[in-house]
């Protein structure tokens, strides 16, 4: 089966055809380094990431550019509340990002590239649209001519004559049109600038990603991605200032939805944001990217500590068998072959609600198998098993969650647990069912739950982090 997109410029699913055989080339915008990482940001990292693997593992070499935004109004105004230098301020959330993409198990890209390495470029983009005609200087500033594009607003779905003035400047008083929009901005006093053939200054949001997506990937590349809020103008802006020079800039838009609280976006402006390096004391990461990567991607999340505990729960269940299956017959045992039903889910637009209902109904097979003592059986199920959940980022014996199925102590708390089952197992077999029945309190005093299956009983960490 073909890979099918949901693209959101012809608003319909798309077979996905790559400029290249045997290519994928993905542009994703990244975080304006304004402030701590929250799971918005993790979301729109881990949807993409999956795509990534989906691809790579279909055999697609993968080119990745995930940029940073590290020069941006934001910046400049919380860096100078707080009385520490732009590039500092901007430097310190970029290493915090960095960590969040960790944490949640997201490969590395093929380039991040920042925007304040990027200037020279940015410069010839500007040069080449007042060239063609779709761009001029007013006052040290330089402006996207919106009238000089006729197919402006059609990614976003929007007429021009409806649109809504562009609010990116200080002062409109030099734009042609109040659509027009910043591609760079004049010097302030205390504020970073560049010199360039029409003054020193910033670059403006919009022609950043442009220029870096050109950089890294040239004028045409595959996939744009992104969340919903960036549509417009930002991403209506990059396809217009790139198209208007004769690029063809993307083939396919891709947007993940929201992360939502009580139904408002979460967003650092909003102050609902709740962050990742929070998270990872409520639950462990590997649980934080079931989490976020279990919806759609074009669904969107409303967070809530009782819906994230679910999803741990849910991820425990998956990691138990895992870890019980690999126990009885080897963590390697099985072949890696995915399920096709699985397959035909991930090629429907990364559905991956329906690859996870795939993967439980093997585990179910594979616990009966575990029941009955069928060890061939249970290898083929494990192999089924993590060979799905890696493509997911899930599996929990691979990097980088391999060892932390709970935390240092595991080994030490596993065998503990073994000696106290075995003296419970004593007591059941000399028919001393207080006895057994108070090691097992004990034990669920302590966070231990014991369950008693037909293979003997299994254990589990209640509310491990």
């Amino acid at each position: 089966m073909t890979l099918r997109l949901y693209d959101t410029a012809t608003r319909g699913m798309r077979d996905f055809v790559p400029l290249v055989d045997g290519e994928a080339s993905i542009y994703l915008c990244g975080v304006t380094v304004q402030g701590a990482a929250h799971i918005g940001h993790a979301r729109s990292a881990v949807n993409f990431d999956i795509l990534r693997r989906w691809l790579e593992l279909n055999g697609a070499s993968v080119t990745y550019v995930r940029n940073v935004t590290d020069i941006d109004d934001k910046i400049l105004t919380k860096s100078a509340e707080a009385g520490v230098p732009w590039w500092a301020w901007a430097g310190r959330f970029e290493r915090e990002l960095s960590k969040a993409y960790d944490v949640v198990g997201c490969l590395p890209p093929t380039y991040e590239p920042r925007a304040t390495g990027h200037v020279p470029e940015m410069i010839r983009l500007m040069q080449r649209l007042i060239d063609s005609g779709h761009a001029y200087a007013a006052g040290g500033d330089v402006y996207f001519d919106v009238a000089s594009y006729p197919s402006y607003g059609e990614l976003s779905g929007q007429r021009m004559d409806k649109m809504l003035p562009a609010t990116d400047t200080a002062s409109d008083s030099a734009k042609r049109d109040p659509r027009d929009f910043a591609l760079w901005k004049a010097a302030r006093a205390d504020e970073p600038s560049w010199d360039t053939p029409w003054g020193p200054g910033r670059p403006g949001w919009h022609l950043e990603c442009s220029a870096m997506a050109e950089r890294y990937l040239g004028p045409a590349f595959d996939i744009h991605g992104g969340g919903l809020d960036l549509i417009f103008p930002h991403h209506e802006n990059e396809q217009a200032q790139s198209r208007a020079v004769g690029d063809g800039f993307a083939s396919y838009w891709l947007h993940n939805a929201w992360v939502t609280m009580s139904g408002e976006k979460m967003s650092k402006s909003l102050g609902n944001s709740t962050l990742v390096a929070d998270l990872v004391g409520t639950v462990r990461p590997v649980e934080l990217r079931y989490y976020l990567s279990a919806p759609h991607y074009r669904s969107t999340i409303e967070y809530t500590p009782e819906s994230l505990a679910e999803a741990a729960v849910a991820f425990r269940r998956i990691e138990g068998f895992v870890t019980r299956a690999a126990e009885r017959v080897g963590a390697t045992a099985g072949t890696p072959v995915l399920c096709a039903d699985f397959a035909a889910a991930m090629d429907d637009d990364l559905g991956v609600p329906a690859a996870l209902a795939c993967v439980q109904d093997v585990i179910r097979a594979g616990n009966n198998a575990l029941a009955g003592g069928h060890d061939v059986e249970v290898a083929g199920t494990l192999g089924a098993v993590r060979a799905m959940l890696g493509v997911l980022g899930l599996d929990p014996l691979g990097a980088p969650w391999a060892g932390s199925s709970g935390n240092d102590l595991r080994p030490v708390v596993d065998a503990l647990v073994k000696v106290a089952l075995e003296q419970r197992a004593a007591a059941r077999g000399r028919k001393d069912f207080a006895a057994s029945d108070a090691i097992r309190d004990q034990l669920a005093a302590a966070g231990v739950a014991v369950e008693d299956t037909a293979s003997g009983p299994r254990w589990t960490l209640e509310g491990s982090s």
